[in-house]
């Protein structure tokens, strides 16, 4: 059995990690949009800056994705879940 090098690695890795922070921005957006329904603006405030950030970092790991040379977010499919998206 051949070892996977770092690059075949992280061309799998990278775009499971694009798609995981996407599903975090989604959800950070939801509750700010909650927490300002309530009235909890500086609570929204926070969580539009953290939905930001993870913008941030997408834009980042796109571009190791594609220093990489590895496939596109939503290419292939992950033979996993993650239930920890449901609370």
């Amino acid at each position: 059995m051949d070892a996977k090098t770092t690059l075949e690695k992280l061309q799998v890795l990278l775009p499971h990690w694009i798609e995981h922070n996407q599903n975090h921005e989604i959800e950070f957006r939801k509750w700010a949009e909650l927490a300002r329904a309530e009235g909890l603006k500086s609570l929204a405030g926070l969580l539009d800056k953290a939905t930001t950030s993870m913008a941030v970092t997408d834009e980042i790991l796109k571009t190791s994705l594609s220093e990489a040379g590895g496939a596109s977010p939503g290419s292939h499919p992950h033979p996993h879940s993650h239930s920890h998206h449901h609370h």
